[in-house]
């Protein structure tokens, strides 16, 4: 039975659940794009394609390729090298055709269980590998073979070399790099006599070098620098960072037709310069070097067994945590759920305009910033999660009316605002770990590093389009690479402890590890600005409670739970932030959660951990004669409404602190409050029952006392009192003069300004004046109350194929599960 046909009768024996895990693993229905794939057979193809395997082998760790990567190997050795090897080495441009390659048949190329267990020694180490073994075949990363025999899906098999952490082959390397002087001088370094042409020096050197009993000679006589550096290169990666070249055409090209030369002068480093110049070292970028694949096959030690490490290599930069380091973790929680908080009150009382080219304009951001009191970066941190979670959108503005005549076809589209959504009211009644929920789950699936601003000349801007894919791949592996810290000890805060996070990160997330390459003294560092990417990272997690010196708290350790459920799979869809805010356990999860128990039990936890980790809100302010009110934790919301509507934040920390001023009052008294009322309030909220400070009342009642003295009318606009001398006074101000008013009555004055600058102008000015109707009503300064529809999709309308739903298109691997279990 060929793979294929065991591969659909596999299939068909799983549950809907596994089934879905499965294709959720390998990105379906998204990854297959236009293609449709509507029964087992096709699946089973797709399945066995390259791309897919690829997918799957991403989603595992580094200790699994290797095991996988070592069964290949003992294929390779028992049944000779597979067809399509070298398709890799095929042509650069489409015009440029190859032989095709003859499909692999991996029933053709089974090897025994047996064999592969006998790596590992008897007890827990061939258990786990047992358990290795088991996972892989739910994956499809084993095939279905008969019982005793492993069988691989056919990219394993023509990629051999390559996932056991080899380089290409140095005929390749020396084709893509060298131009002909560089392929002679190396082959002049090896062999006495100059070789006549390009193809013989290259012929010479690669001879040389596929002989393993000539590379370790040559080896042998190798200065001890050198050998340092092999002895890093050989077990893979086989990057290195070097500085023994430069570009031929420039130090700073380096495109995929690059040709480099050697620098003039060397490295300054003798091991790299001894291997470059014998053709043991090749470029492969700008200060970047490969080793050749013959080098690492000669210098392997073929005949000890495979010995894959199916565990991480233990942390070695540690440091002792503090005590009540845990308690550090939620009050950062804590915080960060007022902050948000405060950030989306403040764009719900004045939304901000979004930008024709995309984002935030800077000043709104910084008003957004001094309103909430909170700092510009974390505003836009808060923003960004708040659209990713659903709880706020754009909506556009209504356009303008259409002129008569003929139809302007260019007339310039409605500029839209972000407001917070039909979601926002109830997050915002909600206990903070309620509010937390949501933003932790948008955080963690999000595919970008949003604190993180690669260009310097660019200003950062809020509301970002998210299209970093590594950064989902970054996140995970950071939180489960901090999952494997030893109990009492948090992660060292010096580069060593940061690049050991990053080399322990890629073996949970193998994708990382095109971003690692060895430096000059044989250490793994990271490539393409990853190091910055993953402090940046740490920073937000630490903001959010997931990380607290180092460590992950509970929370973090819950939400590393959700990612490894799959979360990620559905963005932009968001696990949990449809959860209802308020409720408790695994209550009111949502519809799309009921259907997928692994990420429910996730959420569940995630939520409970959240709880436990948030002290309840508080109902209760302290209130002192300087006129400050301080909530201890976080407060209710209920307490923050009414402490912001009659004062001001000073402060934040373990405890928030208002400011209550004679213009704050005014404030409140301009929304509707009264000075009864106030002091009602007040007095209730007050820690256990306490009296407010004389001060304080005093303060109420005397501004209460001169507000509304002076009314506004609405027409454009009028402004009376029943008090002619506080009427000749505001008439005679020299503040108010761009008022332009006139007296029109000992008690009226006319005013050129509409309602909303006239009241502005006098608030300047010192007065309090309110606002009336034309029927003599008082009219109340409320804050806008639009609310944008949210825009984050169901978990099953996530991966739309064609930008929107289309009747019988599956739009999520749940769906699309039932509707090849349904077809048979």
């Amino acid at each position: 039975m060929n793979a294929r046909t065991a591969l659909v009768k596999w299939l068909g024996t799983l549950d809907p659940q596994r089934l879905t895990a499965l294709l959720e693993e390998r990105d379906l229905p998204l990854a297959a794009g236009y293609r449709r794939i509507t029964t087992l057979r096709e699946l089973a193809e797709h399945l066995l394609t390259d791309e897919s395997v690829g997918q799957g082998l991403m989603a595992g760790t580094a200790g699994e390729l290797e095991l996988l990567a070592s069964i290949a190997a003992l294929a390779l050795e028992r049944h000779g090298p597979a067809a399509g090897g070298e398709a890799e080495d095929g042509p650069r441009y489409p015009w440029q055709q190859r032989k095709p390659v003859p499909p692999v048949e991996p029933a053709d190329r089974l090897v025994l269980e047996r064999d592969v267990l006998s790596w590992f020694e008897p007890g827990e180490k061939r258990h786990r590998a047992e358990h290795t073994l088991t996972r892989l075949r739910e994956r499809a990363l084993l095939l279905p073979a008969p019982k005793g025999r492993l069988a691989l899906p056919p990219l394993l098999h023509v990629r051999a070399a390559g996932f056991d952490g080899y380089g290409r082959t140095a005929d390749r390397l020396l084709t893509t790099a060298y131009n002909a002087p560089e392929v002679k001088r190396i082959a002049a370094n090896l062999f006495e006599g100059a070789a006549r042409t390009r193809d013989q020096a290259q012929e010479l050197i690669t001879a040389l070098l596929a002989d393993p009993a000539r590379v370790r000679a040559l080896v042998a006589d190798a200065p001890v620098r050198a050998l340092e550096l092999l002895d890093h290169l050989v077990p893979g990666p086989p990057l290195l960072r070097t500085h023994c070249f430069v570009g031929r055409y420039g130090s700073q090209y380096a495109g995929p037709d690059a040709k480099y030369v050697f620098r003039e002068g060397g490295s300054g480093d003798e091991g790299t310069d001894w291997l470059a110049v014998r053709g043991l070292l090749v470029p492969v970028g700008l200060d970047l070097v490969e080793l050749p694949y013959e080098v690492a096959r000669a210098l392997r030690d073929e005949g000890a067994a495979p010995s894959p490490r199916l565990e991480p290599e233990p942390f070695t930069a540690t440091a002792p945590l503090p005590s009540g380091w845990e308690g550090e973790g939620g009050t950062a929680a804590a915080a960060a759920a007022w902050r948000a908080e405060l950030v989306l009150r403040a764009l719900a009382a004045q939304p901000v305009a979004i930008r024709k080219a995309g984002g935030i304009a800077v000043r709104d951001t910084r008003r957004l910033a001094k309103a909430a009191g909170a700092d510009e970066a974390d505003t836009r941190l808060w923003l960004d999660l708040a659209v990713n979670a659903g709880l706020a959108a754009p909506r556009d503005d209504e356009p303008a009316p259409a002129s008569r005549g003929r139809r302007n076809s260019k007339a310039p589209k409605p500029t839209a605002r972000l407001l917070p959504s039909d979601r926002y009211d109830a997050w915002a009644a909600a206990p903070p770990a309620g509010k937390l929920l949501s933003l932790l789950a948008a955080w963690a699936v999000v595919p970008a590093v949003l604190s993180h601003w690669p260009d310097p000349d660019e200003t950062p801007v809020a509301l970002i389009s998210p299209q970093d894919e590594d950064a989902v791949t970054l996140r995970t592996g950071v939180l489960r690479a901090l999952a494997t810290l030893p109990d009492g000890h948090g992660l060292a805060a010096n580069a060593r402890g940061y690049t050991e996070l990053l080399s322990l990160a890629a073996w949970f997330q193998p994708a990382l590890r095109t971003h690692l390459a060895a430096d000059a003294t044989g250490e793994l560092t990271g490539l393409d600005g990853v190091l910055d990417r993953m402090a940046v990272t740490l920073t937000e997690a630490a903001l959010l409670g997931v990380v607290a010196h180092g460590a992950l708290t509970p929370v973090g350790r819950a939400l590393c739970r959700l990612l490894e459920a799959g979360a990620a799979h559905h963005y932009p869809a968001v696990p949990g932030a449809g959860a209802d805010p308020a409720a408790r356990g695994p209550e009111h999860l949502g519809e799309d959660l009921s259907l997928r128990p692994t990420l429910a039990k996730a959420v569940t936890t995630l939520r409970e951990n959240l709880y436990a980790a948030l002290p309840e809100p508080s109902d209760t302010a302290r209130f002192q004669s300087d006129l400050t009110a301080t909530v201890t934790g976080a407060p209710a919301p209920a307490l923050a409404d009414l402490l912001s509507a009659v004062g001001d934040i000073e402060s934040e920390g373990h405890a928030v602190v208002w400011r209550i001023t004679a213009t704050s009052i005014r404030r409140a008294l301009d929304a509707g409050w009264s000075a009864d009322e106030l002091l009602d309030r007040l007095t209730t909220a007050s820690e256990r029952g306490t009296p407010l400070p004389q001060p304080l009342a005093y303060t109420i009642k005397d501004t209460a006392r001169t507000h509304g003295q002076l009314k506004v009318v609405r027409s454009a606009c009028c402004i009376r009192s029943d008090d002619t001398a506080l009427i000749a006074e505001v008439a005679q101000s020299r503040g108010l003069t761009k008022l332009r008013l006139r007296r029109i009555a000992p008690t009226v004055l006319i005013s050129t300004a509409p309602p909303e600058e006239t009241l502005s102008a006098l608030r300047t000015a010192g007065y309090a004046p309110t606002q009336e109707a034309e029927t003599g009503t008082t009219l109340l300064d409320r804050a806008p109350t639009g609310r944008a529809p949210s825009l984050l999709p169901s978990l099953d309308e996530a991966h739309r194929p064609y930008g929107e739903h289309v009747r019988g298109v599956p739009c999520s691997a749940r769906t699309l599960a039932s509707a090849i279990t349904e077809a048979g």
